[in-house]
C-alpha cells in the first residue's frame, strides 16, 4: 500500500511541476500563489523521499533483502532536486528522469515484494 501511495505522490508531485508553467498565471487568482514556490516543491520532494524509505525498508526488511530500489529513489530524489541548478528549458527533463526513478524504485520493490518466497507460501501482500 506504501508503495502505491509513494507511485502516486510522485506521479501528482511531477504532474505538479510540468502543468506549473501553464497554470502560473491563475494561481494567485486562486489563492494559491504558494504552489509556485521552489520551497513547496522541495517540502513535498523531501515527503515523497520520507514515504518512498519508509515502503522501501518495508518491503527491504520483511521480504527480499535487496538496495537498489533504495539506489533508484534516493538517485530520482536527487535528480528531482536539482533541476532549478539548470536551464527551465532542461526542467522538464529532470523531472521525468527523476520521477521515473522513483516510481521505478517502487515498482521494484512492489515486485520484489510480491515474488518472494515467503509471500508465496504465506499469501502475504506487501504493505
Amino acid at each position: 500500500m506504501l508503495d502505491r501511495l509513494g507511485i502516486t505522490a510522485t506521479s501528482l508531485c511531477a504532474l505538479h511541476c510540468i502543468l506549473l508553467p501553464v497554470l502560473l498565471p491563475a494561481l494567485p487568482l486562486l489563492g494559491l500563489s504558494f504552489l509556485a514556490d521552489h520551497s513547496w516543491e522541495h517540502v513535498f520532494l523531501i515527503f515523497t523521499a520520507i514515504l518512498g524509505s519508509v515502503a522501501l525498508f518495508s518491503g527491504f526488511k520483511r521480504y527480499h533483502r535487496k538496495l537498489y530500489p533504495f539506489y533508484l529513489l534516493f538517485l530520482g530524489v536527487g535528480i528531482y532536486w536539482i533541476k532549478h541548478d539548470f536551464s527551465p528549458d532542461l526542467e522538464v527533463y529532470f523531472i521525468v528522469i527523476g520521477a521515473s526513478l522513483i516510481v521505478a524504485a517502487h515498482f521494484i520493490n512492489l515486485k520484489l515484494c510480491n515474488s518472494c518466497k515467503e509471500c508465496a507460501e504465506d499469501g502475504c501482500q506487501s504493505s
